[in-house]
């Protein structure tokens, strides 16, 4: 077994490997930029060395740099996580050559599999069926859009070198093309350093299956059954779970069977996942499941299969890595109950899903019994600008699919990371639809629901009358006096509203959460509900929801500009990569202004209405911090 480790990652990920080493008796070494000086993961490691600045390009992603800081610190190994380095051949040959021990799959097994115009080509040599798609050398845009035209839309551009859902795009008609074609060949180039793309067929309501396999220098290769990775925004996975729901016997072993031929062709090592694409109109068929990639690495939704087989991916990769044959073999493997995973990013779901950045004061994500939390922050961290904005992972488990919903359900429900916004709410609301219920998901199941799922929502009478209840209990004796301040019709006795004569009082308690004002009745009694004192008001959670009620004090409220007065504010930090307007032009409601790259994603600032670029304040290229004015749009004269 390997004695020392260092782990070329961050965040939940370098947290989660560095549980399992502790287990394992192995010292961990952890790696930090400038931005995570504090984080969780550096104070769990034995070590930590400082690899550069924040910009993962300058720390995270410089190889030379890891080598030197594991050599440094006399680490035997290295674990790349997932991201970052973990898919980069080179990198592995060089911690190799470097006379490490490299925690991965073969260097030539991940060039194999990494290009995927070419990982398809070996699979249809080794008999594991593929979907119809273009993976020529000719990357015009001529030919491009031929292929796609015999193809037959709609088709997905993705990237060669892609993964993640970067560099990806679906296309449903000739006209829409070239533009979205400039796009996955821009996000490419900057998230992979690689340009081409390929072109294959959009499958009408796909569902995303992938097979955990996994591979030792013994020759062996096992799978470790299937997930459904299904829900997905943007290509990006959202909710996960294990075993496939409406996978039979036979469908399960022809998948998974495939699965195995695909690892053994690259004679695979270490931990690996195998993605399909099924055509599930149907429901789920051997004959309509088709290879669509592998990852070689550790997947993000790994804990599922984790929970449903017993089984510790990470202790698998450690022996394997120190020589060691596969723990299990293929016939001792089994699924017991089912497991998902919901991923909790700090992002507004209300605002487009943007990531948002800053401290996180409250972190209520507890973990039960029945649900494990992977997480790489805790309370009094902050969320930075400079990498991906999760904040854990929500795994549940249960002894079928409904009662691992259920159990997911009760931890979203009381989720929290204040002030910081998160996905909690839209991910419980996600969880509670009747047809994901009855286990009837596709790729477009987000989409298709998605005002739906981001609809503001109400707070219950129930959390407003506990928030008055607290604020009442806070206020003490001042209480008439602060609720006479934000009364309209206040009197002498207008603080007792609901008084009745002999009977427990039932005080009006007018107050706002920021963006509204509600009336709760403090003396009344109410289920309980999840909540704190926080400085002069009271922190609730409801169904993922995190709002902080304070009393309402009419005339104190400001209001702030925004898209609806015509302002184009930078929803985050980013750079801007493409300017589409100038000053003094006309503009459409909708028509794109500029692009602004952050979190290695492309954001699209539209105008609001119709109207004229009154103000221009940016350029290609230039970086923009949260907040600034970037153009202002004014309407047009009306008649």
């Amino acid at each position: 077994m390997l004695s020392s480790l260092l782990i070329a990652n961050r965040g939940e990920i370098a947290c989660r490997i560095i549980r399992t080493a502790r287990k394992l008796g192995i010292r961990t070494v952890a790696v930090y930029s400038d931005a995570d000086a504090k984080a969780l993961h550096v104070r769990q490691a034995d070590e930590a060395v400082h690899i550069g600045p924040s910009p993962a390009r300058e720390s995270y992603l410089v190889g030379e740099k890891i080598i030197a800081a594991a050599k440094a610190t006399g680490a035997e190994a290295i674990h790349p996580g997932y991201g970052f380095l973990s898919e980069n051949a080179d990198f592995a040959q060089d911690v190799i050559d470097a006379g490490l021990v490299w925690v991965g799959p073969r260097p030539e097994s991940i060039r194999a599999m990494g290009l995927k115009d070419a990982a398809k080509a070996r699979m249809i040599a080794a008999g594991v069926p593929v979907t119809p798609g273009y993976l020529g050398e000719d990357q015009s845009l001529e030919r491009l859009r031929a292929e796609a035209e015999a193809i037959g839309w709609p088709v997905l551009i993705k990237a060669v070198a892609g993964g993640g859902g970067k560099g990806m795009r679906q296309v449903n008609a000739a006209a829409d093309f070239a533009d979205a074609l400039l796009s996955c060949q821009r996000e490419a180039a900057s998230s992979f350093g690689d340009d081409r793309v390929l072109i294959e067929k959009y499958v009408q309501r796909p569902r995303h299956i992938e097979v955990q396999v996994f591979g030792d220098t013994h020759g062996n290769v096992v799978h470790l059954f299937e997930r459904d990775c299904s829900l997905q925004r943007r290509h990006q996975k959202v909710i996960e779970e294990a075993p496939a729901p409406g996978m039979d016997e036979a469908t399960r072993a022809a998948v998974c069977g495939a699965a195995v031929r695909a690892a053994q062709a690259v004679d695979y090592v270490g931990a690996g996942t195998i993605e399909f694409i099924a055509d599930a109109s149907e429901g789920l068929r051997a004959d309509r499941i088709w290879f669509m990639e592998m990852n070689t690495r550790l997947q993000v939704e790994h804990p599922v299969t984790e929970e449903i087989t017993g089984q510790d991916l990470v202790e698998w990769q450690l022996r394997v890595a120190s020589g060691e044959p596969l723990p299990l073999t293929q016939a001792e493997l089994g699924i017991n109950g089912w497991a998902m995973e919901a991923r909790l990013y700090a992002e507004d779901p209300a605002k487009g899903f943007l990531p948002v950045t800053g401290p996180i004061r409250e972190m209520g994500v507890r973990g039960t019994s029945w649900v494990r939390i992977d997480t790489g922050v805790a309370a009094g961290d902050e969320v930075s600008p400079f990498y991906d904005p999760m904040i854990a992972k929500i795994i549940a488990r249960g002894d079928d699919r409904e009662d691992a919903r259920g159990a997911l359900l009760a931890e979203l429900d009381q989720v929290t990371t204040w002030p910081l916004r998160n996905n909690a709410g839209f991910l419980y609301r996600l969880a509670s639809q009747p047809e994901f219920a009855r286990g009837d998901v596709h790729t477009g199941f987000i989409p298709d629901r998605i005002e739906a799922l981001i609809a503001p929502e109400a707070p219950t009478q129930d959390l407003l009358d506990a928030a008055a209840q607290a604020l009442a209990g806070m206020s003490g004796d001042r209480i008439p006096n602060m609720l006479h301040a934000g009364r309209i019709d206040a009197g002498p006795w207008s603080w007792i509203a609901g008084f009745r004569a002999n009977a427990e009082s039932n005080l009006a308690v007018r107050m706002t959460d920021g963006e509204h004002v509600h009336i709760g009745q403090a003396g009344t009694d109410h289920p309980a509900v999840r909540h704190w004192t926080r400085g002069e008001g009271v922190l609730t959670v409801e169904h993922g929801i995190t709002r902080y009620f304070t009393l309402d004090r009419p005339g104190e409220s400001g209001a702030g500009g925004g898209a609806g007065d015509g302002a184009i504010i930078s929803p985050m930090p980013g750079k801007i990569i493409a300017l589409e307007v100038k000053a003094g032009e006309a503009v459409a409601k909708g028509q794109k202004l500029l692009t602004l790259e952050a979190m290695k994603m492309e954001h699209s600032l539209v105008a609001p209405f119709d109207g004229m670029v009154a103000e221009l304040n940016a350029a290609a290229g230039a970086q923009v911090s949260e907040g600034t004015l970037l153009a202002r749009i004014e309407k047009g004269d009306e008649e």
